[in-house]
């Protein structure tokens, strides 16, 4: 990537516009999730699939039955052999789960509930688990929120991350703990896990919930000015209810450059690094940032930030989103960035780019010496993290991207139209006013589509790439 593309410029962006009516998975999409996950309960020799969900562990749970716990635990049982799954729930957990509309079992076990609750309602879990039809000799896979590698075991398929009053309770069950094993790689792996990849229905709803939070931090952006409190420049997110995927960061001066802290009663002062990012549930927007409107407001210390810092960052943004496509190998997303960067003293925190869902990180195929291909109906995270000396602070151009082939965007544009002409400003705005050119199959989510504001006094001024 020549810099000589990557400059400071006037930007028009246009106003995007925000969705008004929410998407929605219909039942039979979660059915058929929930016959997918039995299918490959199945292939793995298992007699029984436990999916594991609380209330930030909740993604696999939900993906198969729109069930989040919102205090408690909750675990669903699927039988490989058939039948209908049941679903554990707590005190509070049985009531909120009125709206699920899958067909399940919904058993009552008040172990999930909160401490100082009714307890005698329910048996103990071992019979619960054993009138689900657990028992001797049966291999069990519980989905928790996280498998591990030969790094972390030399064991990994029995490296369990689940409570261990569960594990506990399926061994004895079982009869051999080696019968109970980790299955959260049917989901959440990027090769081939179950939530690696999403259906028109389940793009669009993404979509409602990526551009809402990208629209916040643009907001946000927009009206930031010295002399208000952090807590106070969180006002213009308008938050509007949506469930976070990710606390909300907002932070200025010192901290800033640490990225995920809450914003604090401290007061914003002019010349201060700033950085934010908003999840919801489907998307997350991240930017830094300093409060000035130009280069001379800059500290002494920053004043090289551009040319340092945000000028070659912005190239691997551009360089990033231009090989980004269908059928490309994570080792080239790795080595796009680190060869955009390499001579700038611009290290890399994390993957350059990883897979996003209900949670805000699923798993990653981006990292070097990667053979996985990107795939249609992957959703992306451009999540480019540059590790510099403190006095450059860091920047930060983080935003939500579907993968779609023709078929895929042929349904978008017809069962979204609102939806396809939002994604299609945002391409066009990325091309012609950014100068990023982007395959046909990258679909933008974010209200900020990579739009990189350096100077939050003068939101007009982005870099671009422009030829």
């Amino acid at each position: 990537m020549s810099l000589d593309r990557i400059r400071l410029a006037s930007v028009s962006a246009p106003d995007f516009g925000l969705p008004r009516t929410q998407p929605a998975v219909g039942r039979a999409e979660y059915e058929a999730r929930i016959e997918m996950a039995r299918a490959r309960a199945v292939q793995a020799g298992l007699d029984f699939l436990l999916v594991y969900g609380d209330r930030e562990h909740f993604a696999n749970l939900a993906y198969l039955t729109d069930h989040d716990p919102r205090f408690e635990e909750a675990l669903l049982i699927i039988d490989s052999k058939g039948g209908r799954p049941d679903l554990l729930l707590g005190n509070e957990g049985l009531t909120y789960a009125e709206l699920v509309e899958v067909d399940v079992e919904r058993r009552l076990y008040q172990g999930f509930s909160l401490p100082g609750q009714k307890r005698g309602d329910s048996p103990r879990l071992e019979p619960v688990l054993r009138a689900c039809g657990i028992g001797r000799g049966q291999r069990v896979g519980i989905v928790g929120w996280k498998y591990a590698t030969a790094i972390e075991s030399d064991d990994p398929d029995h490296w369990l991350e689940a409570p261990a009053f569960l594990v506990d309770a399926l061994r004895e069950l079982t009869g051999d703990a080696r019968l109970v094993t980790n299955a959260t790689l049917i989901f959440m792996n990027p090769a081939d896990g179950l939530r690696s990849l999403n259906s028109a229905d389940q793009l669009a709803a993404f979509e409602f919930a990526a551009a809402y939070c990208s629209q916040s931090v643009r907001d946000l952006i927009e009206q930031l000015r010295p002399g208000v409190t952090e807590l106070e420049a969180a006002h213009s997110l308008k938050l509007n209810g949506l469930p976070f995927s990710a606390h909300l960061m907002l932070s200025s001066g010192p901290r800033a450059r640490l990225g995920l802290s809450s914003p604090t009663s401290r007061t914003i002062e002019h010349g201060d690094p700033f950085f934010v990012a908003f999840g919801l549930r489907g998307g997350l927007t991240a930017r830094g940032g300093f409060v000035v409107s130009d280069a001379s407001g800059l500290p002494s210390q920053s004043a090289a930030y551009i040319e340092s810092l945000v000028q070659p960052y912005f190239g691997a943004v551009t360089a990033w989103y231009e090989e980004l496509g269908i059928g490309v190998t994570g080792a080239a997303m790795q080595a796009v960035v680190e060869d955009a960067l390499a001579g700038h003293e611009i290290g890399i925190a994390l993957n350059p780019g990883h897979l996003i869902h209900l949670d805000e990180w699923v798993d990653s195929p981006v990292y070097a010496g990667s053979e996985l291909r990107l795939r249609s109906g992957m959703m992306v995270q451009c999540d480019i993290i540059p590790v510099v000396a403190p006095h450059l602070h860091t920047t930060n151009a983080e935003d939500t991207i579907a993968l779609a082939d023709g078929p895929l965007r042929d349904q978008l544009a017809a069962g979204y139209p609102e939806l396809w002409q939002r994604v299609q400003a945002r391409r066009a705005f990325m091309q012609d006013e950014l100068g990023i050119r982007l395959k046909p199959e990258v679909l933008p989510f974010s209200n900020m589509a990579a739009m990189l504001q350096p100077f939050a006094l003068d939101p007009a001024q982005a870099m671009t790439a422009a030829a």
